[in-house]
C-alpha cells in the first residue's frame, strides 16, 4: 500500500494495536455426544468450521481420546475467535497473525464467563471471585494454596496453555498444507536454526541431551515443582469424609495413582478383593489395565457395598460408585 509521503509499504509491516483490540466470544466448541465427532467448532451463527471439522477426524483416526480432541479444539476456538476478530481468514493467515496471536494470548486477560447459577441475573453480580479486588478471605489469582502447593487459576492465560497453542496451531497448518490446503506457508514457524526433524537430530549422543524449543513463538514453560499433601493433613481430609463411598474412593485414588475419571467409570466386576486389584480403562490408550490396590481401600468398599444391599444392582456389569442421593444414579 501507498503512504501519503509517495512510501510503498507492505500490509505485513504495518503493526497491529493489539492493545485496543477486542476479541468477541464468538463461536463455541459443542459436545455432540457422538461417537464418530464428539466435538465441533461452530461460529458465530451457528454453521460448522470444516477446517476444523476435518482436522479433529483426522486426531481421532489417529486414535486420539474424545479429552484430546476438546484440548485441541479449545486451542483452534481461540485461534478462530481472533482471526475473526481482525477479518482474516484462517487459509490467509500469515505468520504476521500468528505472532500477533501470540503476543495478544499472553498479555490479555481471560474471558470472564458468568456462572452457570447466576445465568441470567444482573451482570454486576456475575463477576466471579478471581478478579483483580477479590474479597476478604479468597486468595488473588496465583497465590499458591500453602498447604498443596497448588495456585489458583490466573487472570492470564499460563505459559503452558500458550504453548500448548503454538503446538496444536503448527500441527492444524501442517494438516492442511499436507492436503493443499489453507496457508501456503505455516503460520507457526519452527524456532530459528532447526530443521524439520526432531529437535538434537543432529547432536552428539555421548553428550547430555539439551532442552531445545520447538516453536519461534513457543514461551519457555517452567519447571513445576512435584506437590505434595502432607500426612496430617491428609489424615484431617480422610477425617472429615461423611460416607463409606468417599472414603473407599480416596482410598483407592491415592494407593493406585489412577485418575478420578478411570476410577469413577469403574464396574462392580472391575474390583478383585481377592488380589488386591482394580481394573480401569486408561485414559490415553484406551486399554484395561489392573492396578494394585491398598488392603484398606478394600475393607472401605465392602462397608460401601453392604450399605448398597437391595438398593443398587450388584451385578458385574454395574457401576461401583454410586450417588449418595436418591435415585441412584452413577
Amino acid at each position: 500500500m501507498w503512504l501519503a509521503s509517495g512510501v510503498m509499504v507492505e500490509a505485513a509491516d504495518i503493526p497491529r494495536d493489539l492493545s485496543s483490540l477486542v476479541v468477541p466470544c464468538r463461536g463455541s466448541l459443542e459436545n455432540t455426544a457422538d461417537p464418530f465427532e464428539p466435538y465441533r467448532l461452530v461460529d458465530a451463527a451457528g454453521g460448522v468450521v470444516g477446517a476444523v471439522a476435518g482436522y479433529l477426524r483426522d486426531l481421532q483416526a489417529a486414535g486420539c481420546s474424545p479429552a484430546t480432541q476438546r484440548s485441541y479444539g479449545m486451542d483452534l476456538l481461540r485461534w478462530f475467535r481472533f482471526l475473526w476478530a481482525v477479518d482474516v481468514g484462517w487459509d490467509r493467515a500469515t505468520q504476521v497473525e500468528a505472532r500477533d496471536f501470540c503476543c495478544w494470548i499472553q498479555g490479555s486477560d481471560k474471558a470472564v464467563r458468568p456462572h452457570w447459577r447466576r445465568v441470567g441475573q444482573d451482570p454486576a453480580s456475575a463477576v466471579p471471585t478471581t478478579a483483580r479486588s477479590a474479597p476478604a478471605g479468597v486468595r488473588r489469582p496465583g497465590v499458591p494454596n500453602v498447604v498443596t502447593g497448588k495456585p489458583t487459576p490466573g487472570l492470564k492465560y499460563a505459559s503452558s496453555t500458550v504453548a500448548h497453542c503454538d503446538a496444536v496451531l503448527r500441527s492444524f497448518d501442517a494438516f492442511h498444507l499436507e492436503a493443499g490446503r489453507g496457508p501456503i506457508v505455516n503460520p507457526f514457524p519452527l524456532v530459528r536454526g532447526r530443521r524439520a526433524g526432531r529437535p538434537n537430530a543432529h547432536g552428539n549422543p555421548m553428550d547430555p541431551v539439551r532442552a531445545q524449543r520447538s516453536g519461534r513463538y513457543r514461551p519457555r514453560v517452567p519447571v513445576r515443582i512435584p506437590r505434595a499433601i502432607p500426612d496430617e493433613k491428609f489424615d484431617e481430609l480422610f477425617a472429615a469424609l461423611h460416607s463409606h463411598r468417599d472414603r473407599a474412593l480416596v482410598a483407592f485414588w491415592v494407593s493406585t495413582g489412577a485418575r478420578a475419571a478411570e476410577l469413577l467409570g469403574a464396574t462392580n466386576g472391575d474390583a478383585d478383593p481377592g488380589q488386591q486389584l482394580i481394573t480401569v480403562i486408561r485414559k490415553g490408550s484406551r486399554s484395561l489395565q489392573q492396578l494394585p490396590a491398598s488392603p484398606d481401600a478394600f475393607v472401605w468398599l465392602r462397608l460401601y457395598q453392604a450399605q448398597l444391599q437391595g438398593d443398587a444392582s450388584a451385578g458385574a456389569d454395574q457401576p461401583l460408585w454410586w450417588t449418595l442421593r436418591k435415585p441412584l444414579r452413577a
